[in-house]
């Protein structure tokens, strides 16, 4: 079994990358399995995987490096020994340092039929600037780590700057393998990107160097004793919602959940105007699901319909993480936002009660008592109040 660990900062493009890792891996015939993890309790990009027919263990309620090593060692060693993949990929929180990740999955001895791949982290090289305007130390301790660095949305990105943009990151990390691509295209850059991820699917000799590093891309172990969610100073909130009378088309999901990612940008703007992160949401009206995200202040929502699955009830989830907001801010901005739109539409929704059935201890904001049964929205502001309180 080999192991790649995929990072990079909120909106990196992580998932879609995987997904298409995931599809020219079971092409050329191997196994696949996926570890995603999520900050807090409701998970979403778990969701899109499975439905795209990989099989998934979703790790949420927190960073895997600092608060689930032993969920995380658990999950692999069940991965290993019951669904036994040829490949294992694992997709940390964009707010993670995935080097811990790897490091943790180096000390467990599984074995010798076990083999890590280079660590891989991938930037929005769209947005590079601004990450490095907004959250520079953090996005500097991922790339520092990373043996390849994936240079993810070309497409993005005019022609003529992409050879400036890619000596600035390498300047930034002299040890990494520097690679373009876009991870949402299976082109000749994806190819390459894939061969030197994994160069002996293709029966090349040369790998890129191990993760030994020395000297200056060799972070401290203070790095790995700080909390990472903290270091991101980014404020995250996830939230999940029974839609109770939306009997809603394709269509008016489409229109409803494009209004309210607006909505809910136009709030977060308000408390962060250059904003940088991943505000994103799925609405399932029981046969397709509708996928809206937003990765910085300035960006239009990106869409995507996906087929549900079977038995799927009408469910909304959010998953919003922003740069330099407070917790408790975006908490409000986004529950307001679900509250003034869904009422705009008549549309009544509900908070679920959540069912915690993981394998690991809870986050800190999974605390007893916090969960109570199906909840009014008009509700939630004060629940969330007296849960700011707890904590």
């Amino acid at each position: 079994m080999q192991v790649i660990v995929v990072g990079g900062f909120l909106g990196s493009g992580k998932t879609t990358t995987i997904l298409n890792m995931g599809k020219y891996l079971a092409e050329k015939g191997k196994k696949v399995a996926i570890i995603v993890n999520e900050i807090g309790e409701i998970g979403i990009d778990g969701d899109v995987i499975k439905r795209f027919g990989f099989d998934t263990k979703e790790i949420t309620s927190g960073c895997i490096c600092c608060s689930l090593k032993v969920g995380l060692r658990t999950t692999v060693t069940l991965l290993a020994k019951e669904y036994k993949p040829d490949i294992l990929m694992i997709e940390p929180t964009g707010i993670a340092f995935p080097h811990v990740i790897r490091d943790e999955i180096e000390l467990m001895n599984l074995g010798e039929q076990v083999r890590i791949a280079p660590l891989v982290t991938l930037i929005d090289g769209s947005r590079f600037k601004y990450l490095m305007k907004e959250v520079k130390d953090f996005a500097m301790r991922q790339i520092i780590d990373a043996e390849i660095l994936g240079i993810n949305k070309v497409d993005l990105i005019e022609p003529i700057r992409l050879p400036i943009l890619e000596a600035s990151v390498q300047q930034l990390n002299p040890n990494a393998r520097v690679v373009l691509l876009s991870g949402k295209d299976t082109d000749e850059r994806f190819e390459n990107f894939m061969r030197i991820v994994l160069p002996d699917l293709e029966g090349v000799s040369e790998r890129v160097p191990s993760a030994e590093f020395t000297g200056e891309a060799k972070l401290s172990t203070l790095q790995e004793l700080e909390s990472s969610i903290e270091a991101s100073k980014v404020g995250s909130y996830s939230a999940e919602f029974e839609v109770e009378n939306g009997d809603l088309s394709t269509d008016a999901a489409r229109e409803l959940t494009t209004e309210l990612v607006n909505t809910i940008k136009a709030k977060v703007q308000k408390l962060n105007p250059e904003f940088v992160g991943h505000i994103k949401l799925f609405l399932d009206n029981g046969s397709e699901t509708v996928k809206q995200s937003v990765t910085i202040y300035y960006e239009e929502p990106q869409e995507d319909v996906i087929k549900s699955k079977e038995g799927a009830v009408p469910t909304l989830k959010i998953l919003s993480a922003v740069s330099n907001v407070e917790k408790k801010a975006l908490k409000g901005a986004v529950n307001r936002s679900v509250e003034e739109v869904f009422e705009r539409k008549g549309i009544k929704v509900s908070k679920p009660k959540l069912n915690h059935d993981h394998e690991h201890g809870h986050h800190e904001n999974s605390k007893p008592g916090n969960h109570g049964h199906a909840q009014r929205i008009s509700n939630i502001k004060s629940k969330d109040k007296d849960e700011e309180t707890r904590e």
